[in-house]
């Protein structure tokens, strides 16, 4: 079995594999925002208990690594079969889950700014989906 060369093509996958690869990473992005609330009430407990034992004996942040640690599989899973062009992109809605939740979990505030960044990505991330319809 021969290694890929940088010049070789894969081949296209289908549409519906395609649009399993976008689900899935749409799905990854809900993980990573639980994730890094999860490393955030973990980074809270960690000022508790500074040092390299307080993070490894944080339940709260294994738990988040180990989120990301799953996602970092699932993405590679939705690679294959998915556009990097558009796939990657798509990862950038974790930050409109990770405001949602601040905002209901840790009070955050969403201000004019964060709002209208959120806006930014929702579209840019809409406009990538639309420039792969053929």
């Amino acid at each position: 079995m021969s290694a890929p060369t940088a010049n070789s093509v894969p081949p296209v996958s289908s549409p519906q594999a395609q649009r399993r690869a976008v689900l899935l990473v749409v799905f990854c992005t809900f993980v990573v925002a639980v994730a890094q609330i999860l490393m955030k009430s973990g980074a809270d407990y960690a000022k508790a208990n500074p040092g390299l034992l307080g993070i490894i004996t944080n339940p709260v942040l294994v738990v988040g690594y180990g989120l990301y640690a799953v996602v970092t599989v699932l993405i590679v899973v939705a690679f294959k079969d998915g556009e990097l062009s558009v796939l990657y992109p798509i990862l950038s809605l974790s930050y409109l889950w990770v405001a949602v939740l601040s905002f209901f979990i840790f009070h955050d505030t969403l201000n004019a700014y964060k709002l209208i960044g959120v806006t930014v990505i929702i579209c840019g991330v809409g406009v990538l989906g639309r420039g792969t319809q053929k």
